[in-house]
């Protein structure tokens, strides 16, 4: 994922913001964080805090909402202190964001929010937040869909980071993952990771799953042999293969003239598309006419470099539209290895074409895949069914 501007320091800064959903003072109370955005609000990393915030506040947990912020003042200490460490000279946020110094003025920032709101636990939904030391009697977990070992492996900037980034950024994951009471995934394959790669306790790892947004499961008529393909971004069009879509498009088009391709994304992303034959644009939809567009596709195609998981790829599972996608990160483990897609070995656009142009060739198989697919995302997906899992294993702690 790619961050905008730094982070950091203990530079003054003022209180970071806090949510609070429910004053019962019987009740545990849990603050959850983001530094992504306000973590009750639903537009913060598709929803994802807000959500599962929501379903433990349903639970009779006390939810608040704590932001880590970042002023000018302190983006530029943090810059200056990144270079003054030795770093290179490069300032991509993430670069900056993931260093121990932005680390450290997070985590402070957190407890200090936490103990004016007197909250016993923390929700921690990414590791940027992390601390080195916990306060006593305070409880950490995290919610994860990623790690930085997996992240690195297809990440778009690998070649920004210098070694002693790389090793550093890999020791502060492991301190923090060893501080946390119990770390909750998305997915079977962070938490191999987490073990495997990070020697995080078996007993302390449990996959809980994710849920969706507010697309409505679809049972209407589906049209495999003439319907539309779909990509959807709203944000990180490249990142999430908007530009390898389009090339790959133009291979299938040539062997399926009768082809079409929509794209939702933002107006930014317009130019991108330009007047390729074939390809429908949209931007700022009614989430109406988006469901609408989920419901009528024959395939989503969606080959994210590298996104860990993709709420877009269960909301077209939901609406009986097969994935095209890459075999990497959470998307075989989705699709538990091709029963309700198909997965391209590699990112070029021929691998992408000729995926693509092999599963339109029997509309049956698609229609079944959709079928088996959003069975699947039914019986296994839901923000309810993550959150009674994480009460099952905070109330066991």
């Amino acid at each position: 994922m790619v961050f905008e501007s730094v982070a950091a320091s203990a530079a003054p800064q003022p209180p970071s913001a806090s949510f609070p959903v429910s004053t019962d003072c019987g009740s545990p109370h849990l603050a959850v964080t983001s530094v992504f955005g306000p973590p009750l609000e639903p537009s913060t990393w598709s929803g994802a805090p807000a959500n599962i915030a929501n379903e433990l506040r349903a639970l009779g947990y006390q939810v608040s909402g704590i932001q880590p912020r970042f002023d000018t003042v302190a983006k530029s200490l943090l810059a200056g202190r990144h270079l003054l460490s030795g770093h290179a000279g490069f300032l991509r946020g993430e670069t900056v964001r993931r260093g121990a110094a932005a680390r450290r003025h997070c985590a402070r920032m957190v407890e200090r929010e936490r103990a004016r709101i007197g909250a016993d636990r923390v929700l921690h939904t990414g590791t940027f937040d992390l601390p080195a030391v916990p306060a006593r009697g305070v409880q950490h977990y995290l919610f994860c869909d990623h790690t930085w070992d997996l992240a690195r492996r297809h990440h778009a900037q690998a070649g920004e980071f210098d070694d002693r980034q790389t090793k550093e950024f890999e020791t502060l994951e492991r301190v923090s993952y060893a501080q946390m009471q119990h770390i909750f995934t998305f997915t079977q394959y962070v938490r191999d990771n987490l073990i495997q790669h990070y020697g995080v306790d078996p007993a302390r790892v449990t996959v809980v799953g994710a849920g969706m947004g507010r697309i409505r499961p679809y049972d209407g008529p589906k049209d495999y042999v003439n319907g539309p393909l779909l990509f959807v971004a709203k944000h990180l069009f490249v990142e999430k293969g908007g530009r390898l879509v389009l090339d790959a498009f133009r291979i299938i088009r040539k062997r399926r003239p009768s082809a079409r391709l929509v794209i939702v994304g933002s107006e930014t992303h317009r130019a991108l598309a330009g007047e390729q034959e074939g390809v429908e644009f949209h931007a700022h939809l009614p989430w109406e006419e988006l469901e609408r567009l989920y419901h009528n596709a024959a395939l989503l195609v969606q080959p994210m470099l590298n996104d860990p998981w993709g709420q877009v790829y269960l909301e077209a599972l939901l609406s009986r539209a097969p994935v095209v996608g890459l075999r990497r990160n959470g998307l075989p483990e989705i699709l538990e290895g091709g029963r309700h897609g198909f997965l391209a070995d590699s990112c070029s656009p021929e691998a992408v074409a000729n995926t693509v142009v092999e599963a339109l060739s029997n509309p049956g198989r698609l229609a079944e895949m959709g079928q088996s697919g959003q069975r699947h995302v039914l019986a296994r997906y839901s923000w309810g069914r993550a959150a009674r899992r994480m009460h099952e294993v905070m109330e066991a702690v």
